[in-house]
């Protein structure tokens, strides 16, 4: 029942702190204000404000009682060029890919709309159609039509924070064989993007996932290959 009652004041209080009624450094209602308020006891209150406490909400201070902190502002994710410098960086990114990128192509396949089919199905005819310096945007275009056909800003937000260089950075670390000039090689690539392209339009989640966890897998195994060329 106390821990009941302390859950009504956590809510109270902290939808109060976080609409700005309560700013930081304003002192939080003495207890005897709040006992009153929501007609709990002081034991009560003292478990409410200690749960405020964990959440980073308020700090109490000996003798003068417990103020509100400044909720930290919102942080925009960013990943710099100039920041990833070798080999080992690029393979890291391409890691932190996997596990984002195989999952928006099953969100996709899974949440398929028409809209994001249609936007899915454009960007992988403009990537089969793309001329070797065309090839960059329009790679980057069909991972971020994916990652917006999810239906979750927050994918597209991560992707748009990436930007092309997601795709630009790994090509420039791969071995000759693997040049968009050699036919053999854009042929591998064009039938991935199109295996993961015709599992989103086809709303098959679990074959999305799979094929896009292949492409970037590929890609890892073909940066790993040259290897001895790191940056």
């Amino acid at each position: 029942m106390t821990t009941t009652l302390a859950q009504r004041v956590v809510a109270g209080l902290k939808s109060r702190i976080l609409d700005g009624t309560l700013a930081p450094g304003e002192k939080l209602p003495s207890e005897a204000d709040l006992i009153d308020e929501y007609a709990v006891s002081r034991t009560v209150v003292r478990e409410a404000v200690t749960r405020l406490r964990a959440e980073g909400l308020v700090e109490t201070f000996q003798g003068r009682g417990s103020f509100v902190l400044a909720v930290p502002e919102p942080t925009t994710f960013r990943v710099e060029a100039s920041a990833i410098r070798t080999q080992h960086d690029v393979l890291a990114m391409l890691d932190f890919r996997l596990g984002i990128e195989s999952e928006a192509a099953y969100l996709a396949a899974a949440h398929r709309t028409p809209e994001g089919a249609e936007q899915v199905r454009a960007a992988l005819e403009a990537f089969s159609a793309a001329e070797p310096g065309e090839a960059v945007e329009a790679d980057f275009a069909f991972h971020r039509a994916v990652a917006a056909a999810t239906g979750n800003r927050f994918y597209l937000d991560l992707l748009d924070s990436l930007g092309p260089m997601m795709i630009m950075l790994p090509r420039t670390r791969l071995p000759d064989e693997f040049s968009h000039t050699d036919a053999a090689h854009v042929e591998r690539v064009r039938r991935e993007h199109d295996n993961v392209g015709a599992a989103v339009l086809a709303g098959d989640a679990d074959t999305a996932r799979a094929a896009m966890r292949v492409h970037l897998g590929n890609t890892r195994r073909r940066l790993l290959s040259g290897g001895s060329r790191s940056a």
